[in-house]
């Protein structure tokens, strides 16, 4: 949802390594082609001598079962930049008046609505002018998503007084459901859709006995006032209406639906979904053909999301090509950052659009609700097929798009776009709580659900942030806790502490670009290959440690195959950021000689390079020109 778009349309016996296994890819894999299919990457597997000769394997790639995801409380987080943005999304949820929440859903149902509007997006507006873009947007829209936050929040931290705000907004809900909400709402599959994601994590996160019961009577009142299929973006379904009603995101709502008839809320739900699913968008991403151009960008990768649920759901592979395939598509065409959809659009594979966008605009990455989106789409992804590359994607986003993003205040100011202009800057939106403001406190939660993974057995680490992970295995109650300073140092540790001698597995996800990277159980070393899941399985006790290295070195990633001269210097998963308005043309020799004088800094010459996260009201550029006839190696 975003106004822009909308505008224009796994060391067996103990104390021995001999199990270290490795997957290597066959050649080095571009992030602009990094996603391939499982079949070609199992065709084309090889392994190093060094390899064979120690013994080592590799996680296989499709394994038989779909990865399990933690509890949100099964992980505790020990890294001031996440918790910090936690805690401040959560600070914001809990300081919003009752009564100012309810507002919209009261007034457009034609109850008395009292206490503070909030204003924004989120305020309701009989005589709104939809060529604002401003206040009165999308009344409401934003609620699901905050109960859903909350309940998230309340599973991480076991607050009473959360579980007890959760609790209170969906019975105040409640009393306001009622058809009229969908009648004089431009985006009524949109608000249904979030609703329904708050009520299913209410109901699993915070135990409401409601949780169902008001699903069921939202459902009923939102069903009649919905197009009873999946309508493209632009498609007006509505007569009498103007273009705006035509904006809606009915082809999203079946990944919601779907989760709550897995999670037992009844078949009514999947049925719905299936009524929803976007068949001919699917049918054509399965089949390889690009689908993507000029479509909303959030919203169609989020559309993703619902094809991998569809996909875990009722078993058709065609759910999952077309998922694959549409995210390669997403990748071929984003920057260097993990970031897509310059003005919130999707663009043609191969054209110049995203190289134009640097100076075209600087509305570059929709990033809350991109982000949350393609966190959601890679941990199905990797779940399911158990390729590591999709974390990379995960890491890449995340270091550079949200985890550096504005804070979200109290009064509605929302970070929205991140700017690759070559004239950048961190700014807030214009507009008082836009869609951002409510993907935002859910991406804050969900870094511990996209950190570790695991199976009938076996754990996998997808990120590498300071954090434990505890579960029970056999009777036994087993923690494993990383340290580190990753990404600005290159050395993971983990320690083991178990009740009792267990017998697993640890899977460690090797970047693609940490070649030379190495594994080490209690002091014993062995190569680990890049963009593989180094597997590490003994019978753990208590004090055992894992050291793993990930080197560094620096590299290039170019804006296009159109644009080689037009790069972005990476330090591992880390895009670095060209500080100040000059523009100076500089080598790659001497960018590749960036030399770190701090420890969250780089400097080329007099030009200081800062990761995204230390980025702060100054000017920046994402990508910095080369000069001609440079050497390119």
């Amino acid at each position: 949802m975003g106004h822009a778009t909308w505008a224009k349309r796994r060391l067996i016996p103990a104390n021995t390594v001999v199990g270290v296994k490795l997957m290597p890819l066959n050649s080095p894999v571009s992030r602009r082609r990094f996603l391939q299919s499982a079949a070609l990457a199992s065709a084309g597997l090889s392994f190093t001598r060094s390899a064979l000769a120690s013994g080592l394997r590799s996680s296989s790639q499709a394994g038989s079962t779909v990865l399990s995801e933690y509890g949100y409380g099964d992980v505790t987080l020990d890294s001031p930049l996440h918790e910090e943005q936690l805690r401040q999304t959560q600070a914001v949820l809990m300081g919003l008046d009752d009564d100012a929440l309810l507002k919209p859903f009261r007034a457009m149902v034609g109850k008395p609505a009292p206490g503070a509007d909030l204003g924004g997006w989120y305020r309701y507006d009989p005589n709104y002018d939809w060529h604002t873009f401003d206040a009165g947007f999308a009344p409401s829209a934003t609620f699901g998503q905050w109960v859903s936050a909350l309940s998230r929040a309340y599973a991480i931290t076991g607050s009473q007084e959360t579980k007890e705000k959760v609790l209170l907004l969906n019975r105040l809900y409640a009393e306001t459901i009622d058809g009229k909400f969908y009648v004089d709402n431009r985006f009524p599959a949109y608000c249904y859709d979030k609703l329904v994601c708050g009520l299913i994590d209410s109901q699993k996160y915070v135990g409401d006995p409601l949780a169902w019961e008001i699903l069921g009577k939202t459902t009923d009142a939102a069903l009649p006032h919905l197009p009873g299929h999946a309508v493209e973006h632009g498609t007006n379904w509505r007569e009498g209406k103007d273009e705006s009603w035509s904006w809606d995101e009915s082809y999203t709502i079946p990944e919601n639906l779907l989760l709550a008839y897995q999670r037992g809320a009844g078949e009514r739900y999947r049925a719905i979904a299936v009524q929803y699913l976007n068949e001919p968008f699917y049918e054509r991403l399965a089949r390889g053909e690009n689908d993507l151009k000029g479509r909303h960008a959030y919203s169609h990768v989020n559309c993703l999301c619902s094809a991998m649920q569809a996909y875990l759901t009722l078993g058709d592979k065609k759910y999952l090509r077309a998922a694959k395939n549409g995210f390669e598509m997403v990748t071929a065409q984003s920057f260097v950052t993990g970031g897509w959809g310059p003005d919130e659009q999707l663009r043609p594979t191969g054209s110049a659009d995203v190289y134009d966008s640097l100076t075209k605009t600087h509305s570059s990455f929709e990033t809350p609700c991109g982000s949350y989106a393609h966190f959601k789409l890679t941990r199905y992804l990797l779940r399911v097929t158990r390729d590591p590359r999709y974390g990379d994607s995960m890491e890449r986003m995340m270091y550079n798009t949200i985890l550096g993003a504005l804070p979200l205040e109290s009064d509605g100011r929302t970070f929205y776009y991140s700017d690759y202009n070559f004239s950048g800057k961190k700014v807030y939106s214009d507009h008082g709580w836009p869609c951002c403001s409510g993907t935002m406190p859910q991406v804050a939660a969900d870094y511990r659900i996209n950190a570790y993974f695991r199976d009938a057995q076996d754990v996998f680490v997808n990120l590498y942030i300071p954090s434990s992970v505890r579960w029970t295995d056999d009777g036994a109650q087993i923690c494993l806790t990383q340290q580190g300073e990753y990404p600005y140092e290159p050395r993971v540790t983990f320690e083991v502490k178990t009740s009792k001698a267990a017998k697993f597995a640890v899977n460690l996800r090797i970047p693609a670009w940490a070649e030379g990277a190495s594994v080490a159980v209690n002091g014993k070393h062995e190569a680990a290959v890049a963009g593989s899941f180094a597997r590490v399985e003994r019978k753990w006790k208590s004090g055992d440690r894992i050291e793993l290295e990930l080197p560094m070195k620096l590299r290039l990633e170019a804006v296009d195959a159109e644009h080689p001269d037009v790069v972005g210097l990476l330090s591992g998963p880390l895009v670095l950021f060209a500080m100040g308005e000059s523009q100076p043309v500089l080598t790659r020799t001497e960018l590749l000689a960036a030399a770190r004088v701090g420890a969250q800094s780089w400097s080329v010459g007099a030009i200081t390079m800062l990761p995204w996260t230390a980025v702060g009201n100054e000017v920046y550029r994402t990508y910095v020109r080369v000069g001609e006839g440079d050497h390119r190696g």
